[in-house]
């Protein structure tokens, strides 16, 4: 008997084993080990193919790809063979293209031709590293070269993003659904000593096109939704397929990571913010959670989607940058991004002392949660000035040691928010666990070279949204307010633009950035 008729006389389920090991000889890159056996004859060909065995390269995704995360936020029922197998393949394509360099450059006339593939590609790097644990991170870095190509996406003189040369026709770069995705990917991958500061004082070097994302906030929102509302009516969605499903995703904003690459290079010395790429702790599975949330659009949202409960109690450090008021004036009434590249930035460093009280469900008997509860159906304050941190006008708290009394003018009953427990960051784990996070307000104090300030806010429940309302106790130094996302978990660094609170809501203000991360 030759070799090939033993081969054909395998068992399916030894045939399979076989398969496996090819199709996972290596951990980086497609199963192209697996090819050959395909190709011996038909019999082979037909029990191992991608359409007749999908089992087979689900097991292979499970080898090649991190899956804990996955299974955690949309469980085993949609995680089917056939959706691993067809996630499987769209990633090989993917990890191809980044190979071989495709799609991250073009030459200026041609604009976004190639933006659904631009957009595929950008999108399911953007999943594997909101899934990333170990082994989505190698397949992009090490088999993909994917700092290469974000790199050129960037700041290539044709990228594809087009910033080089948006920058060198006066024009700003532009805000899209791929430029998110790929400023996403820059700070997931993003390496301090990969970039100097800007010795030449071009207005194309990474460093300023980064500085006119950053600082440009009429340019680039920090949030897809209205940020002036509190419940907002309507947002921006997109179809898309993961797992081999449609999905409804609300593409992430681009601000948030511009102001944290930015910042991160300014303050590298300091390591805060300090980039994923540079954690020296493991990446959990739950590390992306509230990002992955954000994502994926739903009828109705839990705040605990978007916010992990418990997150923001404790000591930031941090700092605030502020540009001249002049040049700032200037870029609002037109000016092109050069004005706001080369004026000069202050920064102050900042420490914030935070609590978070919780408006808890009353879903549980009093007596199971311990706490007493009042308020048998307990209904949570209801949204107001966006520039008061959407606190209703005439709204009173009283902080206790156990948390807040809130009486707001539209209601008779006062509202008791608990404060929350060191262990309500891992849920389940404290009485307060046991019951649904409702509303969630913040308060805390902190001092800068200004000086002594409170703070007060919310978190908006459909996104995560964070709003302070920053008040100088000395009096003269006015009133400011810091909205932004928390963004990551065990290493997360709360993020975005503190503006006036003179200006309208509706129009744009004096901002400027600012970063806070967890003391260390």
């Amino acid at each position: 008997m030759n070799g090939l008729s033993s081969l054909t006389a395998v068992p399916q389920e030894v045939l399979e084993h076989i398969a496996l090991f090819a199709g996972t000889d290596s951990l980086l890159g497609p199963p192209s080990s697996l090819v050959p056996l395909l190709l011996i004859n038909r019999r082979i060909h037909a029990s191992l193919s991608f359409t007749s065995n999908p089992h087979l390269y689900a097991r292979i995704f499970y080898r090649k790809f991190d899956t804990a995360a996955p299974l955690a936020r949309l469980g085993t029922k949609r995680l089917t063979a056939s959706a691993l197998a067809e996630e499987l393949r769209s990633r090989c394509i993917v990890l191809q293209r980044f190979r071989n360099h495709l799609l991250c450059t073009t030459t200026a006339s041609e604009g976004w031709d190639n933006k659904p593939a631009v957009y595929d590609v950008l999108f399911t790097a953007y999943i594997m590293m909101l899934e990333n644990e170990e082994k989505n991170k190698l397949q992009l870095v090490e088999y993909g070269r994917m700092k290469e190509w974000i790199h050129d996406f960037w700041f290539s003189s044709h990228g594809m993003s087009h910033a080089i040369y948006n920058i060198r026709t006066g024009t700003w770069p532009f805000d899209s659904s791929e430029a998110a995705l790929g400023m996403w990917l820059f700070w997931f991958l993003l390496r301090t000593d990969d970039y100097e500061p800007n010795v030449n004082d071009s207005v194309e070097c990474p460093m300023s096109i980064l500085k006119a994302m950053a600082l440009g906030a009429h340019k680039y929102p920090l949030t897809t939704k209205s940020w002036i509302e509190f419940e907002p009516k309507s947002e921006m969605s997109l179809q898309t397929t993961l797992y081999g499903g449609i999905v409804d995703l609300t593409p992430p904003p681009l601000a948030t990571p511009a102001i944290l690459s930015f910042l991160a290079l300014v303050n590298k010395r300091r390591s805060i913010p300090l980039p994923p790429s540079e954690s020296p702790s493991p990446q959990s599975p739950d590390e992306w959670t509230s990002e992955w949330g954000r994502c994926f659009t739903k009828p109705e949202r839990d705040i605990t989607e978007c916010f992990r409960p418990g997150s923001i109690e404790g000591v930031w450090e941090g700092f605030f940058t502020y540009t001249e008021f002049t040049a700032y004036a200037a870029m609002l009434a037109g000016a092109s991004p050069t004005i706001i590249q080369k004026g000069v930035v202050g920064r102050h460093q900042q420490t914030w002392k935070l609590r978070e009280h919780h408006l808890l469900s009353s879903d549980h008997s009093d007596s199971d949660s311990g706490i007493g509860m009042d308020i048998d159906d307990p209904t949570p304050l209801p949204g107001g000035d966006p520039l008061r941190s959407y606190f209703p006008t005439g709204t009173q708290l009283r902080e206790h040691k156990k948390g807040l009394t809130i009486q707001d003018s539209a209601s008779t009953e006062a509202r008791r928010y608990y404060r929350a427990s060191v262990s309500s960051t891992q849920r389940g784990e404290s009485n307060e666990g046991k019951r649904k996070v409702r509303d969630i307000i913040l308060t805390g104090e902190g001092h800068s070279a200004w000086g002594q300030f409170n703070l007060v806010g919310r978190i908006r429940p459909c996104d995560g949204f964070v709003s302070l309302s920053k008040d100088y106790v000395d009096g003269d130094r006015g009133k400011w307010l810091y909205r932004g996302y928390l963004v990551g978990t065990a290493n997360g660094n709360l993020a975005g633009r503190w503006r006036d609170t003179l200006s309208p809501a509706d129009v744009p203000g004096y901002e400027g950035c600012f970063v806070m991360s967890r003391r260390r």
